[in-house]
């Protein structure tokens, strides 16, 4: 190339220029640069129009961008973009402004036709956020206009165009611009009507989602707690609307108010409650010592819905008053009426629908105490779930070889119907833990015919009996 270089200099300047500009005719991008880097160098700043063309050459889709052509698609409207940011750096903010929203808006039309699961466009999307906010910061456009134009924006758009644009164009629109942005924001929030509990509304996350997200900001920049409550209430269709209130109220330090919206909450949704509710309203309980309070409501949850997840929680809060050992005798009387209601029930659905009723949630139970032996007994008294036995398997494998052993070798069977590579592969590793028992058990004569019968019973899976081939047992 330092050859390449000196043949260069010595050429004149027209036929350097029709070296470019003949390659720029076979190279998109490059005659793509060239035009805009023209266009940036006219007698009355740049030529606009020759951005906006460039911007419409580089978003047009003829039928749809599939994944494999989205990354390359993006990178030739990134080219486009690029230019324009260099123009924010030679001070023409105010066309920087004008090209950014034209291409904003062209972006977000070409989106319904770009399969965009890797994300290319949306950081187009914020990319050209960015230099639209930097190029508002430099050129300091008529603060009502732009207020109009991002309010707008914010409200119609599907793709999160300036979601939050008072708190992040703030300094920019100043106090004109925001009374103007509340004002248009006060006007469309009359329009929006309440959601009492069991009411939805088709739009609750399109538009009325995104005015609602602007009415909140505007009363948390004015540090009104009222107005931020006020808002909150147009929507209490769910538990969790109830839940909001009560944390504002909790956190502009109204205990009083937070614990009255947390109880009406609950009491508006008997059927339908949601747990992130009820756990604001039992550590409030707690922090007031109604500890019986609390406790009713830990207890009704773990009483709906006997599992793991919910005996923990019960767990957690019987500990904050040292009650855990009566709650837990109660907790696992619970767990034994469930058992035995679902076998009640098992016995006249003969269908199956709805699984075989075992002790698995009593087994899983027991392992998290680390009551392995316990929860061995109730696995052998009611039968549980495959991973539960071999994670019992797993943790008496040691002690108690005899009684594993069936264990493992019973496994075999279920792993190989889910028929892939990696069911094959868990099957050998089995196999694997069945030959190191018999070998602990002094019955290592036996694996031979046992792996035999199994590759005979499974020859059909090709696959599996290639691994068995390749596997070493020694």
């Amino acid at each position: 190339m330092d050859d390449v270089r000196a043949y260069l200099r010595g050429l004149g300047t027209d036929a350097l220029v029709d070296l470019v500009t003949d390659h720029a005719q076979q190279d998109e991008r490059l005659q793509r640069r060239l035009l805009l880097e023209a266009a940036k160098k006219g007698p009355t700043g740049p030529d606009v129009a020759t951005y906006r063309a460039s911007i419409d050459h580089a978003v047009e889709i003829r039928g749809f961008v599939d994944y494999r052509s989205s990354y390359q698609y993006a990178r030739g409207i990134e080219d486009t973009i690029e230019a324009i940011e260099r123009l924010l750096k030679d001070r023409h903010a105010t066309a920087v402004i004008d090209l950014t929203e034209y291409a904003l808006n062209a972006v977000e039309r070409a989106l319904g036709s770009v399969d965009d699961s890797d994300g290319h466009l949306g950081d187009i999307l914020r990319h050209l956020q960015d230099i639209h906010l930097a190029a508002c910061k430099q050129a300091k456009p008529d603060p009502e206009a732009l207020a109009r134009r991002l309010f707008e924006w914010e409200l119609r758009t599907d793709w999160d165009t300036f979601f939050g644009a008072v708190d992040t164009y703030a300094a920019v629109l100043g106090q004109k611009g925001l009374a103007i942005y509340r004002r248009l924001a006060e006007a469309e929030w009359a329009g929006v009507p309440p959601l009492d509990a069991g009411v939805d509304d088709r739009d609750k996350y399109g538009r009325r989602f995104r005015i609602t997200h602007i009415m909140e900001t505007l009363a948390r920049r004015a540090g009104d707690v009222e107005a931020i409550v006020a808002v909150k209430k147009r929507d209490l269709s769910l538990p969790y609307g109830y839940l909001q209130i009560a944390e504002t109220y909790r956190d502009a330090g109204k205990h009083d108010a937070s614990l009255e919206w947390a109880e009406r909450g609950m009491k508006a949704f008997p059927q339908r409650q949601d747990p992130r509710l009820r756990e604001f309203l039992a550590a409030e309980y707690h922090g007031r010592g109604r500890h019986d309070e609390a406790m009713a409501l830990v207890w009704a949850a773990f009483a709906a819905r006997p599992i793991l997840d919910e005996y923990r929680n019960l767990k957690q809060h019987a500990d904050r008053i040292d009650r855990w050992a009566v709650w837990r005798e109660k907790a696992l009387e619970r767990l034994r009426e469930e058992i035995a209601r679902r076998k009640r029930e098992g016995q006249k659905d003969r269908s199956g629908l709805f699984g075989r009723p075992d002790h698995s949630e009593l087994v899983r139970v027991l392992l998290w105490e680390r009551n392995v032996e316990a929860a061995w007994r109730e696995a052998v008294a009611g039968g549980c779930t495959n991973d539960l036995w071999l994670e019992l398997a797993a943790k008496r494998e040691k002690s108690h070889p005899e009684e594993v052993l069936p264990i493992y070798q019973r496994q075999i069977e279920p792993t190989l119907a889910r028929t892939n590579n990696d069911a094959y592969r868990a099957a050998v590793a089995l196999l694997r833990k069945v030959h190191a028992l018999l070998r602990q058990l002094g019955r290592e004569v036996e694996f031979g015919p046992y792996l035999e019968s199994v590759r005979a019973r499974f020859k059909m899976k090709r696959n599996f009996v290639k691994l068995l081939d390749r596997a070493r047992w020694a």
